[in-house]
């Protein structure tokens, strides 16, 4: 068996168990942790994660942050501004991109189909790293994280890559 299918049976065993509907949306989080060498790999094999979830007797839902400063910095009107002077950047990343990546997570936090018993696995948190921290997103969006709302909301990077910021015990 190989790191991907052992991590998505440890998993499994993990999302299978009873969930708490009294804890606050910040306790409701898990972090998957695997092997940088091992992204396209798990990537390639995250439905594994998702069966693994569908017989625990749980929806499934995603979010991908791989692209999620692209898609931002393609959108700004000034994003040449910010090529000629990356360091202007800093005070626009701290203001506002916290909240952009809120924001998608949030639209998938609040669709319909989402309940009680849904999972919303978020990919491409390393991605993040430099630009904002899970933490403080994290922060943004557990209003959204309420009973009625996804008790598990797994985030998923490799450990070598730190999470943003270095900030793995708070993320």
């Amino acid at each position: 068996m190989g790191k991907i299918e052992e991590l998505s049976e440890r998993y499994g065993n993990h999302i299978a168990t009873p969930w708490q509907r009294t804890v606050a949306g910040a306790q409701r989080v898990i972090m998957v942790v695997y092997d940088k060498e091992l992204e396209r790999t798990f990537r390639a094999r995250r439905q594994l994660f998702e069966l693994e979830t569908q017989k625990g007797l749980h929806d499934w839902f995603e979010v991908d942050l791989t692209t999620a400063f692209a898609e931002w910095m393609a959108s700004d009107e000034y994003r040449e501004a910010y090529f000629e002077s990356p360091s202007d950047l800093s005070l626009k990343l701290e203001a506002e991109f916290a909240e952009v990546v809120a924001a998608r997570m949030r639209a998938e936090l609040t669709r319909p189909e989402v309940t009680e018993n849904s999972v919303i696995a978020v990919f491409g948190v390393a991605s993040l790293f430099g630009f904002t921290r899970m933490s403080k997103v994290l922060k943004l969006v557990e209003g959204d994280i309420k009973p009625r709302r996804p008790p598990k909301l797994p985030h998923l990077w490799p450990p070598q890559t730190p999470p943003p910021r270095g900030d793995r015990l708070s993320a």
